[in-house]
């Protein structure tokens, strides 16, 4: 009897851990849905503190959480067919009227629950969730450029410039990337209205695509735990370390080159964001254990897997912008 009643009892703590695990993941995807959609209120330049702006916000935090969702889904689904335990995603709210990130959320999470057992687990899993994410912003984009809607839609928003002889390009400006710039070309219909990259965060379609390559380019970085030094170290085994010193050589010379229009130094390149981002990858590859290499370090990739590895590697130069926010 005392056997099975610690049975019953260890199988009702794992029951109420597991509902509370379920809680939290849910409590931070509402929360998020809320900051997210605050944010997107604020993108068109409503009031977010009136409730009755609350449902302009709704389709930004929708396609921001599809995007962001579609990313950490596919890291989980990667990690569940290699036999790993996974967290479910952990949705990062973030007030944006603070000023200080604008988009209502820092990203998502998983957590792995199972040590890595090899290059191959870890590539799958690192490679997984960037290449979904990728696309999902990618389609996310594609519809943004053939739904444009008439210079009306900004007039709208900003009213002031119907009076205007040009489209101010002042203020915050988002940076193109080889995709955004691809895509605008290749679906935008004929004659179409397409913003300035100044005036994009009016249209969800666009920012959200936007945004989304923004971050699959930032998870690409191939340094320390982010997806793109996980994808790095599979394909390259110890040779990787050389990789990422130079990687964060040149985000340290992007982000001082962003200082310099500050000093009145005329410079068209460059982001301070860039050096805040590599001094927090050099701080979590000093204090993570998570740095350590897979167990079969010298199992080389198979060749399926190498193309996929070269094709993230194209994701993130079409991706990446050397200026991705600038005020302007």
């Amino acid at each position: 009897m005392d056997t099975q009643t610690d049975v019953d009892e260890t199988a009702s703590r794992e029951f109420s851990h597991t509902i509370r695990e379920y809680l939290v993941h849910f409590g931070l995807l509402a929360l998020t849905f809320v900051t997210t959609a605050i944010a997107g209120v604020q993108w068109l330049n409503k009031d977010p503190l009136e409730l009755t702006n609350f449902p302009s916000g709704v389709s930004y935090a929708a396609l921001i959480l599809l995007m962001l969702g579609s990313h950490e889904f596919g890291h989980y689904i990667a990690a569940r067919l290699n036999g790993m335990k996974s967290t479910l995603p952990y949705f990062l709210p973030f007030p944006s009227f603070l000023g200080i990130f604008p988009f209502g959320t820092l990203g998502a999470v998983i957590r792995l629950k199972s040590p890595i057992p090899s290059r191959k687990v870890i590539f799958d899993i690192g490679s997984a969730g960037p290449l979904a994410g990728f696309v999902v912003s990618m389609a996310i984009l594609i519809i943004g450029f053939l739904t444009l809607p008439s210079i009306d839609y900004l007039y709208s928003i900003h009213p002031e410039y119907a009076q205007m002889e040009t489209i101010p390009t002042e203020g915050l400006t988002f940076g193109k990337s080889i995709f955004f710039s691809l895509f605008a070309w290749l679906f935008a219909p004929h004659g179409a209205f397409v913003p300035p990259m100044s005036e994009v965060y009016h249209y969800p379609f666009l920012c959200i695509g936007w945004f989304g390559m923004f971050v699959t380019a930032m998870n690409l970085i191939p340094i320390g735990q982010l997806d793109g030094g996980h994808i790095s170290f599979a394909m390259f085994g110890t040779r990787y370390h050389v990789i990422a010193q130079a990687s964060l050589i040149v985000l340290v010379l992007l982000g001082s080159a962003g200082f310099l229009p500050l000093l009145n130094i005329p410079f068209e390149y460059g982001w301070t964001g860039w050096l805040f981002w590599a001094l927090l990858l050099i701080g979590f590859m000093k204090f993570s254990r998570m740095n350590r290499p897979p167990v079969d370090d010298d199992t080389p990739l198979d060749p399926v897997r190498m193309a996929v590895g070269w094709l993230c590697v194209l994701v993130f130069l079409g991706s990446f912008s050397l200026t991705p926010i600038e005020i302007r």
